[in-house]
C-alpha cells in the first residue's frame, strides 16, 4: 500500500507538468528528410510565423476619430492599433510579436501626399498614372496646399485608395500598395467605404509546441486590448488575430478542460453501470471507481516521466485506459462481493485465487503480446501514444487489480451481503449437481 500511495503522491505532484500539444516531428519517421527541415528551421529561421490582426467591419475609415484608432502616425492615438503592436513587439520576449506591424493606412498617407511622386492623375481622363510614367498631363492627385498635406477624408479618401492598391511598386515609387497590401483591404460595393481590413506582423521563432500556444494565446490577449481601447467611445469594434497555425493549435487552450470533462464522464458511466451490475453496491462500486482514478492519475506521472504530451491523441488514450482499468478491477469486485467467506481477509483472497488467474491470463497477457509488436513500429506516434501509454495502461492495470484492489477491499469491502452469496452457493450447488449427472 505504501509503495501505491507514493506513486498516486508523486503522480500527483507532476500532474501539472505534462507537457501539451503535439510536436509537428512526431508526425514522422525518425529517418524521413523531413526531420532535417524541422532541425534546419529551429536553427536558422530569424522569424515566425505570420499573424493577422483583422479590424471587422464597421470601423470608418474615412474620418479622422476612425483613422487615429489604427493608423501609427503623427496625429494618431498613442494607444492605436498600430501602436500597441509596435509597443508589443519592443516585448517580443514576453508577447511573441517580433517585428512592427504593416501598416496599410500609413502607407496609403505616404503615398497619397502631395509630396509625394507616387499618387498622380491625368489631368483629361482622371486616370490613375503610376510613378514610372513621364506623361506632362499627370498632376498630383492632392495640391501642395495645407489642406492637401492633410490626411485624406470622406470622398477623397475612397477616391484614392483603389489607386493605392492597384500601384505596383517601382524605383520612383516604393510605397505603391499592390504587392503589401492588395488582399489587406476590402472595399465595400462601389467603392462607397471600407471593409473588413488587416495589419500583418510576424511571431518570433516559434520551436515547441508551448511556443505556438503561447503566441496563440498571447496574440488573443492583444487583440483583446486593442478592442478595448477602440470601443471606449461606446462602439462596438473587434480585432482578432489568425496566423496559419492557429487552428491546429487552438485544441490546447481548452485540452485540459476537455480532459477533466471527458475522464469525469467516463468515471461517472462506470459508476452507474457498476451500481447495476453489482447488484446496487455502492460501495463496492466506489471503491473501484477510486482504484480507476488512481489508474488515470497514475498514467499521467508516467506521461511526465516518458515524455508523452497531452494531445487528442493521448486524451482519447486515456479515455480508453478507463474502460481497459474495468476488466482489470471489475472482475476482481464481484468476485468479492459474492463471496461467502466470513471476513474480508478471506473473501479477498478468494476472490483474487478464484479471478486473479482469468485477469492475468486474460486481458493482461494477452494484450502485452500485441502492444509488444508497436515497438518496433517506424512512426514516432505508434511508438510514444500507442506503445508507451498501452503498455503502461497495462501494467498498471495489472497491478492495481491484482495487487491494489484485493488489499484495499482486505480493509475497506463491503461487508458479506447475505442474499448473493447464498444465490452463489446455490447456484454452484446446481453446478456441482449437473457434472455429477452427467
Amino acid at each position: 500500500m505504501a509503495v501505491f500511495v507514493g506513486v498516486l503522491s508523486f503522480s500527483i505532484a507532476v500532474l501539472n507538468k505534462v507537457e501539451i500539444g503535439l510536436d509537428q516531428s512526431l508526425s514522422m519517421p525518425e529517418d524521413s528528410y523531413v526531420m532535417d527541415y524541422f532541425r534546419s528551421l529551429s536553427q536558422f529561421l530569424h522569424a515566425g510565423p505570420p499573424v493577422y490582426f483583422v479590424v471587422e467591419e464597421g470601423l470608418d475609415y474615412t474620418s479622422l476619430q476612425g483613422q487615429s484608432l489604427v493608423c501609427g502616425g503623427m496625429g494618431c492615438n498613442n494607444d492605436s492599433l498600430v501602436q500597441q503592436l509596435f509597443d508589443a513587439a519592443e516585448l517580443d520576449a514576453y508577447t511573441r510579436i517580433g517585428f512592427a506591424p504593416s501598416s496599410w493606412i500609413d502607407d496609403y498617407f505616404d503615398w497619397v501626399k502631395p509630396q509625394s511622386s507616387c499618387c498622380r492623375v491625368h489631368s483629361g481622363s482622371g486616370q490613375f498614372c503610376n510613378a514610372s510614367v513621364a506623361d506632362p498631363g499627370c498632376i498630383r492627385c492632392r495640391p501642395l496646399t495645407p489642406e492637401g498635406k492633410q490626411r485624406p477624408q470622406g470622398g477623397d479618401f475612397m477616391r484614392f485608395l483603389p489607386m493605392f492598391l492597384s500601384d505596383n511598386p517601382n524605383p520612383k515609387c516604393g510605397k505603391g500598395g499592390h504587392a503589401a497590401y492588395g488582399s489587406a483591404v476590402n472595399i465595400l460595393g462601389n467603392d462607397t467605404g471600407v471593409g473588413a481590413t488587416y495589419f500583418m506582423t510576424y511571431h518570433t521563432v516559434l520551436q515547441t509546441s508551448a511556443d505556438f500556444i503561447d503566441a496563440m494565446r498571447k496574440a488573443r490577449l492583444i487583440a483583446g486590448n486593442i478592442t478595448q481601447t477602440m470601443s471606449q467611445g461606446g462602439s462596438n469594434y473587434r480585432v482578432f488575430p489568425y496566423s496559419v497555425f492557429y487552428v491546429f493549435y487552438e485544441q490546447y487552450l481548452t485540452i485540459i478542460e476537455d480532459t477533466v470533462f471527458n475522464l469525469c464522464v467516463s468515471l461517472g458511466a462506470i459508476f452507474l453501470v457498476t451500481v447495476v451490475l453489482l447488484g446496487c453496491e455502492l460501495w463496492s462500486a466506489v471503491i473501484m471507481c477510486v482504484t480507476i482514478a488512481m489508474i488515470l492519475v497514475n498514467m499521467f506521472g508516467v506521461m511526465w516521466l516518458w515524455g508523452i504530451s497531452l494531445n487528442a491523441v493521448s486524451l482519447v488514450n486515456l479515455v480508453m485506459s478507463c474502460g481497459i482499468s474495468v476488466e482489470f478491477c471489475s472482475h476482481i469486485t464481484r468476485a468479492f462481493t459474492v463471496s461467502a467467506k466470513g471476513s474480508r481477509v478471506a473473501r479477498a483472497e478468494e476472490a483474487l485465487s478464484h479471478m486473479g488467474s482469468s485477469v492475468f491470463s486474460g486481458i493482461t497477457l494477452t494484450k502485452f503480446g500485441g502492444i509488444v509488436v508497436l515497438a518496433f513500429a517506424k512512426s514516432q506516434i505508434f511508438q510514444i501514444f500507442y506503445f508507451r501509454m498501452y503498455l503502461a495502461m497495462v501494467l498498471l492495470g495489472a497491478t492495481h487489480g491484482l495487487v491494489f484492489l484485493p488489499v484495499l477491499l482486505s480493509y475497506t469491502g463491503p461487508s458479506v451481503n447475505k442474499a448473493k452469496s447464498l444465490a452463489t452457493q446455490q447456484r454452484h450447488r446446481g453446478t456441482e449437481r449437473e457434472q455429477l449427472n452427467f
